[in-house]
């Protein structure tokens, strides 16, 4: 075959591919698109709340504004999202503690039927017409170095993006965002750790639209640093580096894990590869049966062994990095006493649970214990008398130039260790913590399939494990 003829049949190979992803966008993207008449069902429940909220606001500071923020503002929304963000910002002559009870009463005189949650100060929230009202108070800055709390970030942010997305690119987010739904990569919480909306803009901004961001992300080599106004930044220590345009200070992609990332690049091959309208929609687990959980069990010849409590009251941003915490902790005591910590995972629901799998499960009645060699004197003497006259204690007797002693292990079960006080001495989180102290239960083995009642479908994830 002549170079001619291989240029030709990379050009047509190529060129198919390209067919390919055209016809799976075109696909998604009119799915997607929210049609006229949702868009003007939106506009008119965010305009008139929007001046609802700006003639309230007035009542109480002349100076005082209303930004629509966020995805509906700036046209990047998927159809069937109900969420509109109406920020109340008020002049930074107005102190902290004025500003939250302006921003309650502004929030309930908009939204009646709302009722009053809690990020860095209170907020309203409620439902109108089948949208999800947000009425939330911040201050009106120069800057967004100068910001008292990061909800006084978000309006930068919306004007940055409106400077910059047009039609073209505003279809590319939504593409983008709903790519990133349907491989379990989206959103900001702690739960899910994963590519924010406004991460998702900057993205396809800097990159110039889907397509590009799967070409730039399938060749990715973390850590990846993203300036898009090329600011002097700070330093970061993330897989994935975005500097927020409007605050050099700040990493937008500071909460996204290195494994979201590397799902995400994994995704961005496989759709390039082969593209597939499947890869835009959430593949939901099938529940797992009690006797399939079993077959697992057997099969892999492990010992799961599970920690259930009563899950705390709190939001999922404030359980997650308590239960992450608490398994780092639990794997890691489980694993210094030679357990062997194989997998583990944290669930929760009305209850929460950790389980740990083993790959062992039970210890021998003796551990080795090397001491240090005989000819460090001090610290070998130190050792040779603390082990001398243990009744219990094997030795010490010398090998390879070095003292060495067997001596009783504290617990020759997992179960034991879990059940015992020195659970608490591994670094849990304070709430789960407090919860272990009222009450929890250890399941071992096959024990386990109790858990299935409230955690059928993350237990089917954890034992048919996927990118």
């Amino acid at each position: 075959m002549s170079e001619e003829e291989a240029a030709d049949e990379e050009y047509d190979a190529v060129a198919t591919a390209d067919d390919d992803v055209e016809s799976v966008v075109n696909a998604v993207s009119d799915r997607i698109e929210p049609d006229a008449a949702e868009r003007a069902r939106l506009r008119d429940v965010a305009t008139r709340l929007a001046t609802r909220a700006e003639n309230t606001a007035r009542e109480r500071c002349p100076d005082a504004d209303v930004l629509q923020v966020g995805s509906t503002a700036r046209d990047t929304w998927i159809s069937g999202d109900r969420d509109i963000d109406i920020f109340v910002r008020f002049p930074p002559t107005v102190d902290r503690e004025d500003l939250e009870r302006y921003g309650l009463e502004v929030g309930h005189e908009t939204l009646p039927e709302g009722h009053e949650e809690y990020a860095e100060h209170p907020y309203v929230k409620g439902t109108v017409d089948g949208f999800d009202i947000d009425v939330v108070p911040c201050f009106r800055l120069e800057s967004a170095t100068e910001i008292r709390s990061a909800v006084d970030r978000t309006p930068f942010h919306t004007q940055y993006l409106e400077q910059r997305l047009d039609d073209d690119l505003a279809a590319d987010v939504r593409l983008t965002k709903q790519f990133l739904k349907g491989i379990g990569a989206y959103g900001s919480d702690l739960r899910t750790r994963g590519f924010s909306g406004y991460l998702t803009e900057l993205l396809v901004c800097e990159y110039g639209g889907f397509q590009p961001l799967l070409e730039a992300a399938a060749d990715w080599q973390p850590p990846v640093e993203l300036d898009p106004e090329e600011h002097a930044r700070a330093t970061f220590d993330d897989p994935l580096v975005v500097i927020d345009p409007t605050d050099p200070e700040r990493n937008v992609a500071a909460v996204c894990s290195a494994e979201n990332v590397a799902r995400f690049q994994h995704y961005a091959r496989r759709f390039l590869d082969a593209p597939q309208v499947d890869l835009f929609d959430p593949d939901e687990p099938t529940p797992l049966t009690d006797v399939e959980l079993r077959n697992h069990i057997e099969r892999r010849g492990t010992t799961p062994v599970a920690i259930r409590f009563d899950a705390p009251d709190l939001v999922d941003d404030q359980l997650y990095p308590q239960l992450e915490k608490s398994l780092d902790g639990i794997t890691t005591g489980l694993d210094d006493r030679g357990f062997d910590v194989f997998r583990a995972t944290a669930v929760a629901d009305e209850t929460a649970a950790v389980l740990v799998e083993l790959a062992v499960s039970e210890r021998p009645a003796i551990e080795r214990h090397d001491g240090p060699p005989v000819h460090v004197r001090n610290h070998a003497d130190g050792f040779y008398e603390a082990y001398a006259d243990e009744p219990e204690a094997y030795g010490p007797f010398i090998e390879d130039g070095r003292y060495v002693t067997e001596r009783p292990r504290e617990f020759t079960t997992a179960r034991a260790f879990l059940e015992s006080d020195r659970l608490f001495d591994v670094g849990l989180g304070a709430h789960v913590e407090t919860a272990l102290e009222d009450e929890y239960t250890v399941l071992l083995g096959e024990e386990i399939t109790t858990l299935l009642e409230e955690f059928a479908e993350p237990l089917s994830l954890y034992f048919d494990p996927r990118p």
